[in-house]
């Protein structure tokens, strides 16, 4: 169990807690390098199929101060449902749920409102038409404590402070050369695949001779975060909103809450050789504040909008997840490495348990690489949009949050429909993981024809049950239990028309014979059947549709 810092006055704050110090295992089936919240999950994800996994970082602990990830889409927690730590995660809050109140387009954290609508527990967000889950607002490290607990209980080795410093392929498997930090001693660890889930300067990724594509940025930002150390409740009140997007004549973007005394800012451009002094980010932060709060910096993190993808996702048994495959403009990085799990880990368990060839470990880069080059172009984009939106509002100038003058209101309106414009929830990029180029997949006649009259749109999205986009889910029975539940770690043949016993008959007999435990689910229900459009369909583990049909094609 991961050691615990708690502080007094009853806060649930953790500030930082130790991996374990555990030798690293000698042989492992898969060993995955990276105690992220994605390296951990890899771990979760393959012991979810039943692959034996062991995890090595070569830091010795994690911290709540660093600046890391802190909200999570529908679709990313639909996938932390199914490791079964969706209800611990919600529990580990470190501030009152209450100050999450959406995000707020504010003058300052203690100003005027200038968009956005408050969102609050009893009503249902916008997302519960396509997920059974909403969005949730944790700091990361939350999720890397859950999951650590949790592979502890299933016996999953996680080893800090060992650094990986060679790695070798052959046709059986890697050598990887770990490091001692403090000690310097060495040792070798032999296994079958590797995953690099070790951030964007992914040692895993640089020896196994993996480039990247993209841009590279010519200044730099930076997040950091301040710890209030002066009372607060009498300006911001007992419930403050965790989240504000804050726009005035000296601050932009995000202000967020990692506890009760921490919040996690912005500051930037700078250029690629300076770093901001203290003085000028704890200015910066009183700016987003709006009042004279004590502050001291306790965490500074440098990011670059700009795109960095690797040209390979999976070579030579070496398989890349999260930062270690795709950095961009700041926003959801994490949650798409979820997706990146979801997708790999059960292909590796088809492969090591003989179900399938190695092959198929190469749709990993043919799906997951073109999806991620469209949300980082989707990134970028937004960037540019808020960028050049907030210098209208430069131009225009914040009123001061003193001034309430009718005047002032006019032209807070104002700012706030300029903010406001094309402000919604980008549907697509929290859904739409439509795989369209993968050699795993059965595709229709017509489908790329049709998917490119009507491509991929950030804003949009609507079910679809077409092979190779994720499978509309939806209640099996009155009291919440999904159809996502029901599918689990396996291949899913959803029968969604009169049972035909022959063509159950023939899917059952060709999982038989691949050793491949086939879930077959029936879906009377004739909105289903509308929805999927197919007497049936075929859903693979991570949620997608790999073929649908009247079973006619089968042969083909």
């Amino acid at each position: 169990m991961p050691a615990r810092n708690e502080i007094n006055r009853g806060k649930r704050q953790v500030d930082a807690f130790a991996f374990p110090r555990t030798e690293p295992a000698e042989q492992v089936d898969v060993l995955v390098v990276g105690a992220g919240p994605n390296g951990l999950g890899t771990a979760l994800e393959l012991h979810r199929h039943g692959v034996q996994a062991a995890v090595v970082d070569a830091a010795p602990g994690a911290t709540l101060v660093r600046a890391g990830a802190a909200g999570y889409t529908s679709r990313a927690l639909e996938v932390i449902r199914g490791w079964g730590l969706l209800q611990r995660i919600q529990h580990e809050w470190t501030f009152p749920p209450e100050w999450n109140n959406g995000n707020l387009l504010l003058t300052s954290l203690a100003g005027h409102q200038l968009a956005g609508t408050t969102l609050r527990s009893f009503g249902f967000g916008a997302t519960s038409r396509y997920s059974t889950e909403t969005m949730l607002r944790r700091p990361q490290m939350v999720l890397q404590r859950v999951f650590l607990d949790r592979l502890a209980e299933i016996g999953t080795t996680v080893s800090g402070g060992w650094r990986v410093e060679g790695l070798a392929s052959d046709p059986d498997g890697v050598t990887t050369t770990v490091v001692e930090v403090e000690t310097g001693r060495r040792r070798r660890i032999r296994s079958r695949y590797v995953v690099g889930a070790d951030g964007g300067k992914s040692t895993v990724r640089t020896l196994a001779g993996i480039g990247r594509s993209g841009s590279y940025a010519n200044e730099r930002y930076f997040r950091f975060v301040v710890r209030t150390t002066s009372d607060t409740s009498s300006v911001l009140g007992a419930f403050p909103p965790a989240t504000a997007v804050i726009y005035n004549d000296r601050y932009s973007g995000f202000l967020a809450a990692l506890n009760e005394t921490d919040w996690r800012a912005y500051a930037g451009p700078y250029p690629l050789d300076r770093d901001p002094t203290t003085d000028e980010l704890i200015a910066q932060a009183r700016a987003a504040f709006g009042f004279d709060v004590d502050l001291e910096v306790v965490s500074l993190t440098p990011f670059f909008k700009s795109t960095r993808i690797a040209d390979t996702f999976y070579r030579d048994r070496i398989a890349l997840v999260g930062d270690a495959a795709h950095v961009r403009t700041p926003g959801g990085n994490l949650c798409e490495g979820f997706g990146d799990v979801a997708n790999l880990g059960w292909k590796l368990a088809a492969v090591l348990r003989g179900q399938a060839g190695p092959g198929l470990l190469d749709s990993y880069d043919e799906e997951r690489r073109p999806h991620n080059w469209r949300i980082a172009d989707y990134a970028l984009a937004e960037d540019r949009r808020h960028t050049a939106a907030y210098e209208r509002v430069r131009a225009l100038g914040v009123p001061a949050d003193a001034d309430t003058s009718p005047e002032a209101a006019r032209r807070r309106a104002e700012i706030g429909a300029i903010l406001g414009a094309g402000r919604s929830l980008p549907l697509g990029v929290v859904f739409d993981e439509r795989y369209d180029t993968s050699s795993v997949i059965r595709y229709e006649d017509g489908q790329a024809e049709a998917e490119a009259a009507a491509p991929w749109d950030a804003f949009a999205y609507d079910d679809d049950a077409r092979p190779g986009h994720r499978a509309p889910n939806g209640n099996l029975d009155p009291f919440g239990f999904t159809l996502y539940d029901r599918i689990g770690s396996h291949v899913a043949l959803l029968v969604l028309a009169d049972d035909d016993p022959g063509t159950v008959t023939a899917f059952e007999a060709a999982a038989d014979a691949r050793g491949l435990e086939l879930e077959v689910i029936h879906l009377p229900d004739p909105a289903a059947r509308e929805l999927y459009g197919a007497p049936y369909a075929l859903v693979r583990p991570d949620h997608h549709v790999a073929w649908r049909g009247d079973g006619s094609d089968l042969d083909a």
